[in-house]
């Protein structure tokens, strides 16, 4: 299966997305993330809550969905768009299946509420991970 998180910047949500999904679905599944407009890195906050999870992001960049492989993008079974308040990003992604799972942007929060509004969206995004691995057979990894 091979899945794509989209977001604008591709700093927050859809990172957060990747590397919770890596680690639930293992090698179950080909997964990436992309954004329409960038931001050219990934949020302290959400490396932070994802550590809190053992999951390692230091490695991860944001990237335009230009920048996503032809094969990995003809390919796709699922895209998953993770916009709330903000215009999600559109492609041409003939054969998949679209989901949208409006999260708020933690990256928008006043500082002094940016721990416990990525923390609030990387257990979203994990809750509906889990919810997606049950409805699609997936061996969820712990």
């Amino acid at each position: 299966m091979k899945m794509l998180f989209l977001c604008v910047a591709n700093s927050a949500r859809s990172q957060m997305a990747e590397g919770l999904a890596k680690k639930l679905f293992g090698d179950k599944a080909e997964i990436q993330s992309a954004g329409s407009m960038p931001s050219g890195k990934v949020q302290p906050w959400a490396v932070e809550a994802l550590k809190e999870e053992g999951i390692d992001i230091t490695r991860n960049f944001s990237k335009s969905i230009d920048q996503l492989s032809a094969k990995f993008v003809v390919m796709l079974d699922y895209v998953i768009t993770l916009c709330a308040e903000e215009i999600c990003p559109r492609g041409a992604f003939a054969k998949s299946k679209k989901l949208h799972w409006p999260i708020p942007d933690p990256a928008a929060a006043p500082e002094d509420q940016k721990p416990q509004q990525f923390r609030a969206a990387r257990d979203e995004i994990k809750r509906r991970l889990e919810a997606f691995a049950r409805e699609h057979g997936i061996l969820v990894k712990n």
